[in-house]
């Protein structure tokens, strides 16, 4: 595994039009090859593989297709999205572009959430710029018979509209609710049509891909999790940010980077992700060990882990659009549950019985909210037993 990259993102060392005009000469079966090749998967937490999710695509029969950029970054402790838009807008723009190509779809759609609206003069004046300069529009760099343009649109504050189905309900000007899956958006999406949604960090790598190739992009990471990946690091360290290290980098080296040695614990994928103790610094960042959509936020020796797990529950009771059963009544459970640990009213069985409340969520719930938001309780719950043992009634140990 190559070492990090020190200074600039790589990002910034790529040429958007570069990409795009590379994909533009080739095959839409070629640039879909290209993208399978790099083993790219989404950015976004995921990891789905980029390339079959655009071959599925491709393959579905209709009209219209549509490619829409997940640009609602809600997930606590993730920022790094903010950045490449503020930063690198063309890149995934170009990104955007090229999906249409591959898929053989004509719009696409940006998905702002609606607390980045600061963002959006600055890529609304980045989208009139691609149009002046023939990048998008009709006949796009002279290619006959491709036309492809993006429109911008504003998320309302939801955290479910990050998941893909309840995004598109949300363009459709419908509640943000997920919807049954079957069928997927690759064939059935936006007004029932084919849809790729990829997250804004996954569309900028697919311009770097196509700009420097599959194999450049391999050449980091591990076979199970290829090239980069930014990570928003926050929390008890010297040097909180948005960095750029390969896939499979172990939570000891990426805290020795950031100067967060000496960390409690680290929850790595945000507040819907995993609480990893010292013991486990040695683990892997990546989507065959610990995955994570690039949140980072590390938790120093003094931090009290049933406050943080408090803290989440909040966020997701908040957060819960009430459609099923396990997340909108799961959630309340666990926070009650965990209210009573802090009061040292809770006995060991009622643990027991709210850790199995969590594992039913996970397998019972609509979406990935419900079915990751007991992930904080259950980790913390596992991995720091001395600190709630001594907050619970009489009983047996912790299981």
């Amino acid at each position: 595994m190559k070492a990090a990259h020190q200074g600039p993102l790589t990002f910034a060392k790529v040429q958007a039009d570069t990409g795009l005009k590379t994909a533009l000469n080739k095959t839409r079966a070629e640039v879909i090859a290209e993208i399978s090749a790099s083993g790219l998967k989404g950015r976004g937490g995921a990891g789905f593989p980029t390339g079959v999710k655009w071959n599925l695509a491709a393959a579905a029969r209709a009209d219209q297709k549509y490619v829409v950029c997940n640009a609602d970054e809600g997930e606590p402790g993730t920022f790094k999205d903010r950045v490449i838009l503020l930063e690198h807008a063309d890149l995934v723009l170009a990104g955007m572009t090229i999906g249409g190509y591959a898929i053989g779809a004509t719009k696409g759609i940006l998905y702002l959430r609606g607390e980045y609206a600061y963002l959006r003069p600055h890529l609304e004046d980045a989208l009139a710029r691609r149009r002046q300069q023939g990048l998008l529009g009709p006949g796009i760099t002279g290619t006959k018979g491709f036309q492809f343009d993006i429109e911008m649109r504003m998320g309302s504050g939801a955290y479910v509209c990050g998941e893909e189905t309840a995004l598109i309900e949300s363009l459709e000007g419908h509640r943000g609710e997920p919807r049954n899956r079957p069928p997927f958006p690759v064939d059935t999406g936006f007004f029932r049509q084919p849809t790729i949604v990829n997250n804004v960090e996954t569309l900028a790598w697919v311009t770097c891909i196509l700009a420097k190739g599959a194999e450049w992009f391999k050449g980091f990471g591990t076979d199970k999790s290829a090239g980069l990946k930014l990570f928003s690091v926050s929390g008890d360290c010297a040097r909180p940010g948005v960095y750029e290290f390969p896939l499979g980098i172990t939570v000891t080296a990426l805290l020795k980077e950031v100067g967060g040695e000496g960390a409690k614990a680290v929850q790595i994928g945000g507040a819907s992700g995993h609480c990893v103790p010292a013991s486990q610094f040695g683990r892997k960042i990546a989507f065959e060990d610990v995955s994570t959509g690039g949140s980072i936020i590390i938790f120093g020796p003094q931090r009290d882990m049933l406050a943080i797990a408090h803290n989440f529950l909040d966020f997701f009771v908040e957060e819960s659009c009430g459609q099923c059963t396990p997340c909108r009544m799961g959630n309340v459970k666990l926070r009650e549950g965990v209210e009573l640990l802090e009061q040292g009213k809770c006995s060991m069985a009622y643990l027991r019985e709210l850790c199995a409340l969590g594992e039913t969520m996970q397998l019972a719930s609509k979406c990935g909210l419900g079915q990751s938001s007991p992930n904080a309780f259950l980790s913390i719950v596992s991995n720091f037993k001395d600190e709630i043992m001594g907050r619970t009634a009489a009983g047996s140990s912790v299981r």
